[in-house]
């Protein structure tokens, strides 16, 4: 399975937030769309960052004033991105390996095309297990 089917089965819509916003905003936003992490973009198809619930954790242990700074002192600058022909099993590795949940998914001009969370990509394989216990059952028993 390709990254394109887990974007057709899930949207493609993209949190974002702009470099300058605060992280109280950033925050607010990750509680708003119901997300762990954002991509850091000022116009929605370039990637200038990706900042996560664990990037605000991190911030906050240095005090409550951090609240004020800019989305941008935080942010991971240096994305880990995939095209969408990626393989979920390559996907996976690369998330492992490079201990990333977020994986924006872009198309070969390096625009957006939608996002891929390790929370997606387990869903999609756990679907695709009971897909093939069940067509082994219906063989099983109508066989």
């Amino acid at each position: 399975m390709q990254l394109s089917t887990i974007l057709s089965a899930k949207g493609e819509f993209v949190a974002t937030i702009s470099p300058d916003h605060s992280i109280a905003q950033l925050a607010a936003r990750l509680y708003e769309h119901r997300v762990g992490a954002l991509v850091v973009s000022r116009d929605g198809d370039t990637i200038e960052g990706i900042v996560s619930e664990r990037d605000v954790v991190r911030a906050l242990a240095d005090g409550p004033e951090m609240l004020s700074e800019p989305v941008s002192s935080i942010m991971t600058a240096q994305v880990i991105t995939a095209p969408p022909s990626t393989h979920v099993d390559e996907l996976m590795h690369l998330m492992t390996e490079r201990r990333v949940r977020h994986i924006p998914v872009i198309d070969d001009d390096g625009r957006m095309l939608g996002i891929v969370s390790i929370g997606d990509v387990v869903k999609m394989h756990v679907d695709e297990l009971e897909r093939e216990r069940s067509a082994l059952m219906d063989y099983i028993t109508k066989g």
